[in-house]
């Protein structure tokens, strides 16, 4: 609508390019109320936010809506790497979702999220992820809930205390080839961990301060096991992320977290594995929340159970799955498929067992987060009961590591 004339304007979607930075960078200010004052908290110009942003314009899959000239709606797509189960599956993640208020309303972002997902089938992507403002919404649009957040605060005298281990903690730069290749090898391990390319490392550090720390723990014969990244201030230590590779590097760590007692009176963290920390403490009487973090939905079924496997020591079986998706007709689809020796494959033919089931319900199923036992009880699959525990028997269950907001 031309608010001056009162007249209808076509409204046009095509792909961003980097002529369209000023207006892509205005539209993400607008939505997500990015301050003059916001930027210089974290050290930043608004010079440098718009240039931070010219990378994505050439790299990623960025479209746009116009009203003649004017950019009112917007949607990204990064590409990544996901670790499935020790397998490589290349996904697309979400980003950079919105429209001007008075655009809102008119099935837009709709027509936006189709394109994008289009697209995503055709490079091959056949995973969609992202961070969810609201979870009834991206729902509708064949989203599910995959992982979690926990946070935690734990006073200084709770900071437990076990002793000391062989290996040493460094701090080291953020370029630093020993904590990039630690994060490498660690997402080579840990099922729903993202491989972060230059996008996604921009962007994990794009709000942080310039005081903020990575620490490494080392083992005894010198070999990088765990990190955290944190930052100190007004007497709390605030934790943004802390992998490991085994036992010896969480303690130490946490060893070296005791280490600043005297410099901070509590700490607060994130935690992106899917157990409470309270029962590892001493004093586990301490504070943690856990939300839904990461959403995501199968962008092409067939096309991703190419990249799936299956518990190497059950049985093999063949399962029929009967997919719902409202939104991407081409998932509406009867697949077979085998389970066996670890391996999944299409095949024809009579399966041994039938289930019906929403695309979004596939995906959480898929991704570990919800057992089919549990999906059976909250009615969201439909298939007699041995069915369901043969298929939980055939399925890996290990909810997704996922720690990026992109």
């Amino acid at each position: 609508m031309d608010n001056k004339s009162g007249t209808q304007r076509e409204l046009c979607i095509r792909a961003l390019t980097t002529e369209d930075l000023d207006q892509y960078n205005n539209l993400l200010r607008y939505a997500f109320q990015v301050t003059e004052r916001g930027l210089a908290e974290v050290g930043w110009q608004d010079e440098e936010i718009k240039q931070s942003k010219f990378p994505v314009l050439e790299r990623a899959d960025v479209l746009g809506c116009f009203d003649g000239e004017s950019l009112v709606s917007q949607i990204a797509v990064y590409p990544l790497d996901m670790n499935l189960y020790g397998q490589t599956c290349p996904i697309g993640f979400v980003t950079s979702v919105c429209t001007y208020p008075e655009y809102s309303g008119h099935g837009i972002m709709k027509k936006l999220m189709y394109q994008s997902l289009s697209h995503m089938r055709q490079r091959g992507q056949s995973l969609a992820l992202l961070f969810p403002y609201s979870i009834p919404l991206y729902r509708k649009l064949g989203y599910e809930i995959i992982s979690n957040k926990i946070s935690y605060v734990v006073k200084d005298r709770q900071i437990p205390s076990k002793g000391k281990v062989p290996g040493y903690v460094r701090r080291v730069d953020w370029q630093s080839d020993d904590f990039m290749n630690l994060y490498l090898n660690f997402a080579s391990v840990t099922h729903g961990c993202l491989y972060r390319n230059s996008l996604a490392w921009e962007e994990y550090w794009r709000w942080s301060e310039d005081d903020t720390v990575v620490a490494i723990y080392y083992s005894a014969a010198g070999t990088p096991s765990g990190f955290m990244v944190y930052l100190i201030k007004d007497d709390i230590m605030y934790i943004k992320e802390m992998i490991y590779l085994n036992h010896e590097a969480q303690e130490g760590l946490w060893e070296y977290i005791r280490a600043h007692d005297s410099m901070i009176d509590e700490v607060r963290g994130n935690s992106y594995y899917n157990e409470l920390i309270a029962f590892e403490m001493e004093d586990g009487d301490i504070r943690e929340t856990i939300r839904p973090y990461i959403m995501g939905r199968i962008v092409d079924v067939q096309d991703f159970f190419k990249h799936y496997t299956c518990d190497p020591e059950e049985p093999g079986i063949s399962v029929r799955f009967e997919v719902q998706d409202r939104f991407l007709e081409w998932n509406n689809v009867d697949v077979t498929v085998r389970f066996e020796q670890g391996r999944c494959s299409i095949v024809n033919g009579m399966a041994d067992y039938s289930v019906k089931l929403s695309i979004a319900t596939l995906t959480t199923l898929l991704l570990g987060y919800k057992t089919a036992a549990q999906l059976y009880k909250m009615g969201r699959i439909e298939a007699d009961m041995r069915a369901v525990v043969r298929l939980d028997n055939a399925l890996q269950h290990e909810v997704p590591y996922i720690s990026d907001y992109i």
